[in-house]
C-alpha cells in the first residue's frame, strides 16, 4: 500500500517492502476510554443488525459474482458507448466486496483479540490498544488499497516526514468518504503510530469502527448534541497521556463541505458569531472550522503538543458511494499536503487562538485552490 505515496513523501529509507515487514504499532498511553454508556438493547440492536447486513450482503456477492458482473461489464459497456463514461461498475463491485470482506476479517479479529488480551480483565490494557491500532491500520490500507487498484489512482505526497513523531493534534480537511483512511493508511502504516480519534456518531454504522473503537481512546460526537459541553469535555479528555506513538485527529469542519454548505456556514458565522465572520468569509473551498471541539484541543494541548494540519486534492466530489459510481475517481491523482506548527507557536487567549487557527485554516484553502488551477 506505500506504493501509492510518492518519493517525495520522506519515507524511510529501508523502502517501502522491508517497512511493511517491520512495521509494528508503537507503545500507546494510557489515555481515557470512552465506553458507550447509551441504552444496551439498542446498542446491541445496531451491531447485530449492521453485521448481519455485511454478512448477507457479502454471502449474496460472493454467489452471485459471475452474474453481477456480467450486468455490470454490460451497464459500462452502454454508458462507454454512449458517452465515453469510464467503466466504473466493474471496478465499484469488487471494491465493495473487498470492503465486506475486509469488515467480516475485522469482526473475526476483534473476539480474538478480546481473549488474546485478557478479556474483561484486559479493558484498557497497552497490549489491546496497540493491536486495535494494528488492526485498523490493516483495515484502513486494504480498503484504501483496492480503491487505488481498481480506479487507478496515484498519490502525490508532500511533508509527511512532519509527522514521523507524535504526540500531535492531526486537523484534516474533509472532503470524501475516503479521505477518513489518511491518518491510518499515511501515519499509522508508515511510522507505526496510532491514531486517537474525534468522529461522528455515524460511522457506528460500521460494526468493525463500533465495536473496536470503544476498545481505543475513541469520541463518537453526535451532530447538534443537546450536550455540548459533555462532549467537548470528552474531546479534552482525548488529549490526555498520549505517547509519542501516538496522535489525535479531528475533522474541523465537522462534514464534507459544498458550494452550499460553504455558503450557508458563513451567514450562519455572520449571524451568531459576527467577530469572525470576515476570517470565514475568506474561505473559497473549504468549510469555517468549527471551533468547539479544535478550539479545546488546542487549549488542553497548549505549550506540550504540537499541531499538524493536513490538506488533500482529488477526492473532492466523492461524498457519496454514487459520487464513485459517477466515475469522477478513475485515473485521478491524489494530493496530499502536511504542515507541522511547534506548540511554542500557540498564542494565548480564545480570540488570539481563533485568529491562528483561521489563518492555518486560509493556509489549507490557498492551497487548494492552487491544486484546481
Amino acid at each position: 500500500m506505500l506504493g501509492v505515496i510518492s518519493r517525495s513523501a520522506g519515507l524511510p529509507q529501508q523502502g517501502p517492502r522491508q517497512y511493511d515487514r517491520l512495521m509494528r504499532v508503537q507503545t500507546p498511553g494510557p489515555g481515557p476510554l470512552f465506553p458507550d454508556d447509551g441504552p444496551r438493547l439498542p446498542r446491541l440492536a445496531r451491531r447485530i443488525v449492521g453485521i448481519t447486513a455485511e454478512v448477507v450482503i457479502f454471502v449474496l456477492m460472493s454467489v452471485l459474482s459471475p452474474l453481477i458482473m456480467l450486468i455490470a461489464a454490460g451497464v459500462d459497456l452502454t454508458m462507454w458507448l454512449k458517452i465515453r463514461k469510464p467503466w466504473v461498475y466493474v471496478r465499484l463491485l469488487p471494491a465493495l466486496w473487498v470492503f465486506l470482506f475486509g469488515e467480516l476479517e475485522a469482526l473475526i479479529k476483534l473476539p480474538v483479540i478480546y481473549l488474546l488480551t485478557g478479556g474483561p480483565f484486559g479493558t484498557g490494557s497497552i497490549r489491546r490498544r496497540r493491536w486495535i491500532f494494528a488492526l485498523r491500520v490493516r483495515w484502513a490500507r486494504n480498503h484504501l488499497g483496492i480503491v487505488r487498484v481498481l480506479f487507478g489512482m496515484n498519490f502525490e505526497v508532500e511533508g509527511l516526514e512532519q509527522t514521523a513523531t507524535g504526540p500531535f493534534i492531526l486537523m484534516i480537511r474533509h472532503a470524501s468518504i475516503l479521505d477518513n483512511l489518511i491518518p491510518d493508511v499515511m501515519i499509522g502504516h508508515t511510522y507505526g503510530i496510532g491514531v486517537r480519534f474525534v468522529i461522528k456518531q455515524e460511522i457506528r454504522s460500521l460494526p468493525a469502527i463500533d465495536i473496536g473503537g470503544r476498545w481505543i481512546p475513541t469520541v463518537f460526537i453526535k451532530r447538534g448534541s443537546p450536550d455540548p459541553d459533555t462532549e467537548i469535555t470528552a474531546v479534552r479528555r482525548l488529549t490526555h497521556d498520549m505517547s509519542p506513538g501516538e496522535i489525535l485527529g479531528i475533522y474541523p469542519e465537522g462534514t464534507r463541505p459544498t458550494p452550499s454548505k460553504i455558503a450557508r456556514a458563513k451567514e450562519i458565522i455572520s449571524e451568531r458569531q459576527p467577530e469572525v465572520a470576515a476570517l470565514a468569509n475568506r474561505l473559497n473551498h473549504l468549510l469555517p472550522p468549527r471551533l468547539g471541539g479544535p478550539l479545546a484541543l488546542i487549549d488542553e494541548a497548549a505549550s506540550e503538543t504540537d499541531i499538524v494540519f493536513c490538506a488533500h486534492y482529488g477526492f473532492d466530489g466523492v461524498r457519496t458511494v454514487a459520487d464513485i459510481r459517477a466515475g469522477v475517481l478513475v485515473g485521478k491523482t491524489i494530493k496530499v499536503r502536511f504542515w507541522r506548527f511547534p506548540a511554542s507557536d500557540l498564542p494565548s487567549g480564545e480570540a488570539a487562538r481563533t485568529e491562528w487557527l483561521f489563518d492555518r485554516w486560509q493556509m489549507l484553502d490557498d492551497w487548494v485552490g492552487e491544486q484546481m488551477c
